[in-house]
C-alpha cells in the first residue's frame, strides 16, 4: 500500500465522490469536538451558571422552565452566531489566500470588510436601520461587493498577482475607512455612537431574528463555494495551467470572489466588522492539516472555535467584558506580526 493510499481514502454519496485526507478528517472532528465543548460552557456561564448536564438537558427540553429560556431564547442565538460566523470568516478568508497564493490575502486585509463596514453604515445613518436588519444586510453586501469590484479592477493587469492585490486592497481599505470615519463625524451622536459599537464587531445584538437571514446566506454562499472548490484548487497552478485544465479562469475567479463577498458581508450586517479570523484561520488550518493548499472545511471549523473562544475570553474571562472584536484584534494583530517575520526570514 502506497503512502499516497494511506494518507487519503475516498467518500462517496451516490454518484458523487470526494477524496479526503485522513489527517483533515482527524484534524476536523478534533476541532469540531473542541469547539462543541467551547459551545456547552459558553451556555452554561451568565448570571445564571448551569452545568453542562443542565445545557444539554434544556437544549433537549426548551419548555422545562427558565433554563430553557435562557440556553435557548437568549444564550443559544449568540453561540450559533459565533460557530457560523467564525466558519464564514474562515471560509472566505481561504478562498481569497487560495487565489492570491499568499497567507496575508484576507477580506480585512485587501479592504472588503472595510467596504462592507461603510456600506452598512450609510443603512444606518442615512436610512436608520438597525444592525441585522435587511438594509444593512444590503447595504454590506452592495458595500462588499463594490470594494471587490474596485480592488479587482485597480490590482489586474492581464491577470491578478498576489502581492499588487493586498497592497491595493490596502489602499482602498484606508479610503473606505476615510469615508466611514467622515460618515460617523458628519451624524448625531447618539447614531455615530451606536454605529461605533457595531463598528468594533460584537454578538451581543445576535438574536434569532438577526440570526436567520445571515445563517440562510452563509449556507446558500458556502454550498456554491463547495461545488467551486474544483475550478479554485486548478486556478492555485496559475491561470495557464488552469486553462488548460479546461476551467473558465476569470469566470470562475469572479463567483469565488463573489460568494466569498457575500460571507463576509453577511457577518458584516449582524455583528460589525470582525478582525483577522479570515486571515488567520486558514493558515492555522494549513498548518494543522499539513495541505498543500489552503482546505475549506479545516478553515472553516477553526475560524468557528476561534471566534467562539475568542467570545468566551472577551465576556467571561476579561475584568470587563468587551466586544469580541477586541479580543480578535489583539490575538490577530500578534499573529500578523509572527506571520510578517516568518515571511521576512523566507525572503533572499
Amino acid at each position: 500500500m502506497t503512502d499516497t493510499a494511506v494518507a487519503h481514502f475516498v467518500l462517496r454519496a451516490g454518484g458523487l465522490s470526494t477524496r479526503v485526507q485522513r489527517r483533515s478528517l482527524t484534524v476536523g472532528v478534533v476541532l469540531a469536538a473542541v469547539t462543541a465543548a467551547l459551545a456547552v460552557t459558553a451556555l452554561g456561564l451568565g448570571d445564571l451558571r448551569l452545568t453542562p448536564a443542565e445545557v444539554v438537558t434544556a437544549l433537549l427540553d426548551p419548555s422545562g422552565g427558565i433554563e430553557g429560556t435562557v440556553v435557548v431564547d437568549w444564550r443559544l442565538p449568540r453561540v450559533l452566531g459565533a460557530v457560523v460566523f467564525g466558519a464564514a470568516l474562515g471560509v472566505s478568508g481561504a478562498v481569497f489566500q487560495s487565489l492570491t497564493r499568499n497567507p496575508l490575502a484576507s477580506p480585512d486585509v485587501i479592504g472588503l470588510t472595510s467596504g462592507s463596514y461603510a456600506g452598512g453604515l450609510i443603512a444606518i445613518i442615512l436610512f436608520g436601520a438597525g444592525a441585522g436588519s435587511l438594509p444593512v444586510a444590503a447595504g454590506s453586501i452592495a458595500g462588499g461587493l463594490g470594494a471587490a469590484a474596485l480592488v479587482y479592477a485597480l490590482a489586474y493587469r492581464r491577470g491578478i498577482q498576489g502581492f499588487r492585490l493586498i497592497v491595493v486592497g490596502i489602499a482602498v481599505s484606508a479610503v473606505f475607512a476615510a469615508l466611514s470615519t467622515y460618515l460617523l463625524l458628519r451624524t448625531r451622536v447618539e447614531i455615530a455612537m451606536t454605529a461605533s459599537i457595531w463598528g468594533t464587531g460584537s454578538l451581543t445584538s445576535v438574536g434569532w431574528a438577526q440570526l436567520g437571514p445571515a445563517v440562510a446566506v452563509i449556507v446558500a454562499s458556502s454550498l456554491v463555494l463547495a461545488l467551486l472548490a474544483r475550478p479554485m484548487r486548478q486556478l492555485e497552478l496559475g491561470d495557464d495551467s488552469a486553462r488548460a485544465l479546461g476551467t473558465s479562469v476569470e469566470r470562475s475567479r469572479l463567483s469565488l470572489v463573489a460568494f466569498a463577498v457575500a460571507l463576509t458581508a453577511a457577518v458584516t450586517a449582524v455583528a460589525g466588522p470582525i478582525a483577522f479570523v479570515s486571515l488567520a484561520a486558514p493558515q492555522i488550518a494549513r498548518r494543522l492539516t499539513r495541505s498543500a493548499g489552503v482546505p475549506l472545511a479545516t478553515s472553516a471549523v477553526v475560524g468557528a472555535a476561534g471566534l467562539l473562544g475568542s467570545d468566551l475570553v472577551a465576556q467571561h474571562v476579561l475584568p470587563t467584558p468587551l466586544p469580541v472584536g477586541v479580543v480578535t484584534v489583539v490575538v490577530g494583530g500578534i499573529y500578523l506580526v509572527g506571520l510578517l517575520i516568518h515571511e521576512a526570514r523566507r525572503l533572499p
